[in-house]
This record gives structure tokens, C-alpha cells and sequence, in this order.
């Protein structure tokens, strides 16, 4: 049986999507039915099921919120992660979890692979760096993957928000000067599955192929859906922001395709895919 953390969040539904085809079992709980930062709570809920392996898929997510609400962003980011390890290592589950690009400070030139050192830029990202060393701490044989501006089918994504703004405005300023990659919550759920399937325990990254700014990305759907608007480039200090992100965060994958076998798809090619199957 598999336990899925998180399970209404974009990711945490790609996964339940991905085990429906598959025709495999899981429990999937969001935090109405778990409180992952409690562990009696946690170590009640699985008392009877036969939990062979736990996906994390929750997290506090609000990047801006974080500076101001650190304790909610610590419970979640950086200590849940860790009692979730622990849990999976008393039952003698398998344990993956996933971090985020915002460990890195973004001065380097090339993609970050998982050998580069992480310099957080926010609470976030500390939190999340501070999430995965509690993971390895207590579970060495578990799977972290990185993964960088996630989007999908379910809830507020960036695309979505672009898709939004091209049906009520007719002229939009995108930043151009800050470089990652998107992570299509589909390839990501997908790319999990495949990893794990390897036993290959470890920390990995995960984006999709390429980079791209968020103007970039812009454009690219804007002229797939022939908006009629016009696109401005604009600059990260045009949109001020509480929490400082890397300028360039751009995930290397390469040890992780390398795991599966198996190239990741473009950025551009999993975009094309949401349209058609969202429009």
C-alpha cells in the first residue's frame, strides 16, 4: 500500500491519476485527514495498514509568506519531512519527499546538480535545506528530489495565471532576467515512479529539459493560444518581492535520467501536453 502526504496539492493529485492507470492501491491524505507535523498522530494513522511506501508531497509552499511565518514554514519544511523518515523507517516503508531549486543562490552559470552546495536565498529555501538533512539524517535510504516551479492540472500555477490573464487583459509584463525550468507535476509524478522503482536511494533533481524565464514561458503560450495582446519584458526588481530568489536555479537531471534510463521531456513539449489536456 502506498501513502500519499499532500495528496490535493498538484503533485499529490498527478500521482493519484498515475496510480489509477497503474490500477495500484494508495491512501491519499491531505491535512484534513493527517497532521504530519505530529507523530503520534502520524504513528496512529498507519497502526494496521501496510504501509509499503510514503510520498511527501506536502509542504508549505507560500515562498513571500515564509519570511513572516517562519515557524508554520519550520513545521512543515523542515521538521514533517523528518518525522515522516523516521515513520518509514519503524515500518520499514520506502520514503520519497521532495525539495526545491530555492536551496541554491543562483550566482552559478551552469545547472545545479546535486554535488553543488546549497546557499538559500530565503526562509523557504533554508527550510527546505533544512528538511532534507533531517531526512538523510534519519533515513539514509530514502529518495529527495529537487524540483523547481512546479506546475499542473489542479490549483494556482503559473500557466494557469497566464492563461487567466490572457482571457481579461490585453497587455502583460513578464519578468525575463530570472532563468530555472519549469516541472510538470505529470513528468515529475512519473519520473518518481520510475526512480523508485530502481532502488536507487539517494537525493536527485528533476526538471523539465531546458530553461526558460517567465517571459519566456510567456510567450510560448501566449502564441500557442494566438493571444492578440502584447508582451512586455520587465525585471525582477520591477516586482518586488518579500523573499529573494535565485537569479538562475536551472536543475541538472542528468543523474536521475541516468538512474531510469529515460530522457525528460522539454519544457516546452510538457506545456503543449497541459494545453491539450486542459483545454
Amino acid at each position: 500500500m502506498i501513502l500519499i502526504t499532500g495528496a490535493r496539492g498538484q503533485l499529490g493529485m498527478a500521482f493519484q491519476r498515475l496510480f489509477q492507470r497503474e490500477k495500484i492501491e494508495c491512501i491519499a491524505t491531505d491535512k484534513e485527514e493527517l497532521n504530519i507535523t505530529d507523530e503520534i498522530v502520524l504513528r496512529d494513522f498507519v497502526k494496521g495498514k501496510k504501509i509499503s511506501l510514503l510520498i511527501n508531497c506536502a509542504a508549505y509552499n507560500q515562498v513571500d509568506k515564509a519570511e513572516a511565518e517562519r515557524g508554520e514554514c519550520r513545521k512543515l519544511n523542515s521538521e514533517a519531512p523528518g518525522k515522516l523518515a523516521i515513520l518509514a523507517g519503524k515500518i520499514g516503508a520506502d520514503y520519497i519527499t521532495y525539495s526545491t531549486d530555492f536551496v541554491f543562490d543562483g550566482e552559478k552559470n551552469s545547472p545545479y546538480t546535486e554535488e553543488d552546495i546549497p546557499n538559500p536565498l530565503s526562509v523557504y529555501g533554508r527550510m527546505k535545506w533544512e528538511g532534507e538533512k533531517a531526512v538523510f539524517r534519519e533515513k539514509q535510504d530514502s529518495f529527495i528530489i529537487r524540483t523547481s516551479w512546479i506546475f499542473g492540472k489542479d490549483g494556482n500555477n503559473f500557466i494557469q495565471k497566464i492563461l487567466e490573464w490572457a482571457g481579461t487583459k490585453q497587455e502583460l509584463f513578464m519578468i525575463d532576467d530570472q532563468i530555472s525550468s519549469l516541472s510538470y507535476a505529470e513528468d515529475l509524478a512519473y519520473f518518481s515512479w520510475k526512480l523508485f522503482q530502481t532502488k536507487q536511494y539517494g537525493l536527485y533533481h528533476f526538471s523539465n529539459s531546458g530553461e526558460s524565464s517567465k517571459y519566456d514561458q510567456a510567450k510560448y503560450i501566449l502564441e500557442k493560444i494566438h493571444w492578440k495582446g502584447r508582451l512586455h519584458r520587465a525585471k525582477r526588481e520591477d516586482f518586488p518581492q518579500e523573499a529573494k530568489r535565485p537569479k538562475y536555479s536551472k536543475l541538472d537531471s542528468s543523474k536521475l535520467e541516468k538512474a531510469i534510463g529515460e530522457k525528460i521531456p522539454s519544457w516546452e513539449d510538457a506545456i503543449c501536453r497541459f494545453l491539450e489536456e486542459s483545454l
